[in-house]
């Protein structure tokens, strides 16, 4: 968590958006909900987040015990991500938010 303020809050809700509510946390999450991928996958699939922050992004996920960073000692280097317990159990909730908006997209479409 990038902004220890956050940690400390009295708010359970607002420690839990410090943890997953950036923009693009959340499709992290559901990027590599039951699979193992690499950097350079994440790059393909999320095609409008810089390398950059893409970078933060998984190393403050990693910090907060929702992915796990798997480094190989290969030429070239080999690093996989895949979802902690932690991160696995936030896969219903991310369901349910992506449901909740097709629900309501399919409402403004006929509007």
């Amino acid at each position: 968590m990038k902004d220890e303020k956050f940690r400390f809050s009295e708010c359970s809700l607002t420690r839990s958006m410090a943890i997953i509510g950036t923009k693009w946390k959340p499709l992290i999450v559901y990027v590599l909900q039951n699979k193992k991928v690499r950097f350079g996958q994440l790059d393909v699939i999320i095609p409008l987040i810089t390398r950059k922050v893409l970078t933060e992004q998984l190393k403050e996920l990693a910090e907060d015990g929702i992915l796990r960073r798997e480094a190989f000692n290969e030429i070239p280097p080999r690093v996989e991500y895949s979802l902690t317990e932690k991160g696995l159990e936030l896969l219903p909730i991310l369901n349910l938010i992506k449901s909740w908006n097709t629900k309501f997209e399919a409402e403004n479409k006929k509007q």
